[in-house]
């Protein structure tokens, strides 16, 4: 196996490879470099077929296009995991998906007691409440054997649950004035993609065909274009049949063949291109403004207390069971981790500010170090903690 395959295999690779694209946009930001790397994101990119334009810098094409694919990864992942995996049945959804509501509403209460009365600054009461899978099941990974399979699962089916939970939050909060023609032409465009799943299509091509057509209108019509990806994935088929016959999984397909694509370009791109936070202009009286404050206690404080709270209130209620081999301190140690927002944060921050400029990035660096907290105290929890039983 070379090396590349070993990187691949490795969980905590992807991580890893976040933390150094994030340090070197940092450092390109905050050096001569900065106007280079300014340049770089703002590169405008065109695409034109007859009327049609779309002229967005690279930034946005990272933030609008790429991050759509992520979040078809995602719409797959969770039509998968709720048909026949971690979140089929009652049992296996009760504890995520309570600890999840936790951990979405209690950052987004901390947000908004910083920042109640201040109409733009609550735009971005949805910052806090993201997980980044990668990034939580990376530091996860680090920990080996000390940590059972039941929480690394817990963790898994809880962050999909806040990237529905995120999903759901930007098509009802942040999608501007709608235009009914593109509206129109989504809306054909997913009835068409209905059929051909009903009717099992296996062709991949017809599914990307139509994928871009639905991706361009949904651009086009003021909702934001990632919930394309969304909508698609939820439309591809999860079996079908092949020219001789035989049953397989196209999404399965589709899943796989984007695993490593989205884990080793596109969010690693994502975080070059939003988190060159230029510390220069930031001071202790920026970061500690009600919106940074709001940021950082949302992510390190209220995701572990809504994580950890809903869960041991469920436990205790007896609506759902602590994950086998796993103990209570392990569950506290899993719920910090949930509070590494990171890109999940970042791009609904790009969302609820459009990027401006507004808050000297004190907001961007929120994100950074209340995930940078919540990885750190995460991670000691869990080597501290001592396990049920040595997992092999």
């Amino acid at each position: 196996m070379n090396i590349i395959e070993k990187l691949k295999k490795n969980e905590s690779s992807a991580g890893i490879l976040l933390i150094v694209v994030t340090i070197l946009a940092l450092i390109l930001q905050n050096s001569a470099m900065s106007e280079y790397y300014s340049s770089f994101l703002y590169t405008p990119v065109e695409i034109k077929f007859g009327n049609l334009e779309i002229a967005k810098p690279l930034l946005l094409w990272v933030n609008d296009g790429l991050m759509a694919i992520f979040f078809f990864l995602i719409g797959l992942e969770v039509k998968r995991e709720v048909l026949e995996g971690h979140l089929s049945s009652m049992s296996q959804i009760a504890l995520p998906g309570i600890a999840a509501i936790g951990g979405m509403l209690i950052p987004a209460l901390v947000f908004i007691a910083y920042n109640q009365g201040e109409s733009f600054a609550m735009k971005g009461w949805a910052i806090p409440t993201a997980t980044d899978i990668a990034f939580a099941l990376g530091i996860l990974s680090l920990l080996g054997n000390r940590v059972p399979v039941s929480l690394k699962i817990f963790l898994m089916a809880l962050a999909i649950i806040d990237d529905l939970g995120a999903i759901v939050i930007i098509a009802l909060f942040y999608t501007s004035e709608l235009s009914t023609l593109s509206i129109g032409i989504a809306s054909a465009a997913l009835v068409v993609l209905f059929i051909m799943n009903r009717m099992k299509v296996a062709k991949k091509s017809f599914y990307i065909v139509l994928g871009i057509v639905l991706w361009v209108s949904v651009l086009k019509s003021g909702v934001h274009a990632t919930l394309a990806g969304v909508a698609l994935a939820f439309l591809i088929p999860l079996y079908s049949k092949d020219k001789e016959g035989k049953r397989f999984s196209m999404s399965k397909e589709m899943e796989h063949d984007l695993h490593y694509w989205v884990a080793f370009f596109i969010l690693p791109l994502f975080a070059f291109v939003n988190a060159g936070v230029d510390l220069r202009g930031i001071s202790l009286t920026e970061m500690a403004g009600p919106v940074p404050m709001g940021i950082m206690m949302g992510l390190f404080v209220g995701k572990q207390v809504g994580v950890f709270g809903f869960s041991w209130i469920a436990i205790k209620m007896g609506w759902a069971k602590l994950p086998k081999d796993g103990t209570m301190m392990q569950l506290y140690g899993v719920s910090v981790l949930t509070g590494i927002g990171f890109t999940m944060s970042l791009f609904v921050d790009s969302l609820a500010y459009n990027d401006t400029e507004v808050y000297l990035y004190a907001d961007k660096l929120a994100i950074l170090l209340g995930s940078f907290l919540s990885g750190i105290v995460g991670y000691i929890i869990l080597k501290i903690a001592k396990p049920s039983k040595q997992v092999i």
